[in-house]
């Protein structure tokens, strides 16, 4: 275990110890008593296609297509314990890779990959969520809350203030739609599933320590998070403290009716170690060599952005309706964590099978336009490399996407997803594609 890690059980520790003899409020979940809220697994075959490529770079699609597979797994558990404390704890495990090393696009094909191809992670089971959870009730209606992954069932009230502590997802709290939210179970592309102008703080798997805290009423919420930031560009170590390295975010939701329409106004700022492209561009100028990001990275460096999120429930009790994204970021320091996008438009449609007799499943259509700032641009156009993209020149044009995917109802607790893609300027680049992806996505959850 890490020196981080010993530090992060002392705390949570010290505050089980703190939170046992405040008060003697029992939910409906029995106190004290380890529950298995779920687990999952999910299989990916995906295989793509031929691209035009007149060069190449490290970082490019292959130009020859690729087939690729991937298996995540996961196991959920979460206890119940006085005074509205919750604690969940998430273990997972990855296997496989994405199609081309993940690496040549903006908007990745398959959500479950995690970047693994640039950052050679470890392919043993590893603690995904490992947090607090404390629930103040602001009033005396309540709500009755299911059992799922990192929900305990019971009875929670609807006016509360809620705060998590500990290490966990920070996309777990923001940024959510119900028609594009999940990676396994709809959409697959980055740019569908989230905001990938968003550059959120995480290791490379996706996960961090933090803090957030939202204040949660009847038809709003307003929610804030900081978290620790990685020590380095898709980087799986995180800094050593928030004070040296951070991101925060702070989103309003409007929703007034429960299951009615959404609109959710993100913000976020970074505080890092990154570099700045107009200057990595301006020192290559002068030595006369490529452009390198990466040499440039200086601590106390700012990205800030916005996202704008939005659900739109029409039929079929909310089963069918729209969504639609919209990001931006300043563009001027790195890519740093998510993904390599400055720009995103996005949105799309599900369906309910219901019009063909089949409740239970699902049609999707999704298609999203990704852009760059000048400076990001013009570092790939003259051969710099990020951490996704590099294909050693760039004539720039954005990309684009389009995504359809069904997702069958087999049986219970199992959906067999076919998908497909095409996406025109894969990495940014006129002179490269399209690109055409076929995929295949079993799925299973109880």
């Amino acid at each position: 275990m890490t020196k981080t890690s010993k530090h992060r059980h002392k705390l949570l520790s010290y505050l089980l110890l703190i939170a046992l003899p405040l008060c003697s409020h029992a939910d409906d979940a029995p106190l004290f008593i380890p529950q298995w809220l779920g687990a999952q697994y999910t299989f990916v075959d995906q295989n793509q296609s031929r691209v035009h490529s007149p060069y190449s770079g490290p970082l490019s699609l292959k130009s020859d297509g690729s087939t690729a597979r991937s298996h995540t797994f996961g196991a959920y558990f979460g206890i119940a314990l006085p005074w509205h404390l919750q604690y969940y704890w998430d273990v997972e495990m990855f296997k496989g890779e994405g199609v081309s090393n993940a690496t040549g696009l903006g908007g990745l094909t398959n959500g479950d990959i995690i970047r693994s191809g640039t950052a050679s992670l470890g392919k043993r089971p590893y603690v995904a969520r490992n947090y607090l959870r404390w629930v103040l009730p602001l009033g005396d209606e309540t709500q009755v809350v299911e059992r799922g992954q990192d929900q305990l069932p019971g009875h929670e009230a609807v006016k509360h203030i809620e705060v998590k502590v500990g290490f966990m997802a920070v996309n777990d709290d923001f940024d959510k739609n119900r028609y594009a939210n999940s990676t396994r179970t709809q959409f697959m592309n980055w740019s569908l599933w989230n905001n990938t102008a968003w550059d959120f703080a995480s290791d490379t798997r996706g996960y961090t320590d933090g803090l957030m805290i939202g204040w949660v009423m009847q038809g709003w919420s307003l929610r804030y998070g900081i978290y620790r930031m990685p020590v380095e560009a898709n980087g799986q170590a995180l800094v050593k403290s928030l004070s040296a390295s951070n991101g925060q975010q702070l989103e309003l939701t409007v929703q007034p009716k429960p299951d009615g329409w959404a609109l959710r106004f993100l913000g976020y700022r970074n505080k890092g170690n990154m570099g700045i492209y107009q200057q990595a561009i301006e020192i290559a100028e002068l030595t006369g060599q490529t452009p390198d990001i990466h040499t440039d990275d200086k601590p106390d460096r700012h990205k800030f952005g916005f996202g704008i999120n939005g659900e739109l429930p029409i039929a079929d009790n909310g089963d069918t309706g729209f969504f639609m994204r919209t990001g931006w970021n300043d563009g001027h320091t790195e890519s740093f964590i998510f993904a390599e996008v400055d720009r995103l438009l996005s949105g799309g449609f599900q369906l309910s099978g219901a019009h063909w007799h089949r409740s239970d499943d699902r049609f999707g259509v999704g298609i999203a336009i990704e852009g760059l700032s000048h400076g990001h641009a013009q570092y790939l156009s003259m051969g710099g490399d990020g951490f996704m993209l590099g294909d050693g020149a760039l004539r720039y044009g954005p990309e684009q996407i389009l995504e359809m995917y069904y997702s069958i109802a087999v049986i219970d607790h199992l959906t067999i997803s076919p998908d497909l893609q095409f996406i025109r300027n894969p990495g940014y680049n006129r002179d490269r594609g399209p690109a055409r992806f076929a995929g295949l996505r079993a799925h299973v959850q109880f």
